[in-house]
């Protein structure tokens, strides 16, 4: 398991696969299997009618994205992406700063 520098709301660009270029922010991560799911990119699936959904059809269903295909988009400059950097405060907190633009990350 690869250590997750990304939490839950962050806004992420994809950089590779079939959605490139999508952004949004993180709904979930699945920490397990090294995934996230992010807002807007779905995928399709087939459903037989069944007695809760009579109709059946094909449904949109959130797609999941290894991390190693995402990157932050940087706070202060929205159209660039950067990576993950941290900082240790005076009263010994961790932070995490946005290595382009030195900003702070919630």
């Amino acid at each position: 398991m690869i250590k997750l520098k990304f939490k839950k709301g962050d806004l992420v660009k994809v950089i590779s696969g079939k959605h490139k270029g999508v952004e949004g922010p993180i709904m979930k991560i699945i920490r397990d299997k090294n995934r996230v799911i992010i807002e807007g990119i779905t995928n399709t699936k087939h459903v037989k009618p069944s007695q809760d959904n009579t109709e059946g059809g094909i449904q949109a269903v959130p797609a999941s994205i290894h991390i190693s295909n995402i990157a932050l988009i940087d706070p202060k400059n929205k159209k660039e992406t950067t990576k993950i950097s941290y900082q240790i405060n005076d009263n010994g907190k961790k932070t995490r700063i946005a290595r382009k633009s030195k900003a702070h990350l919630a």
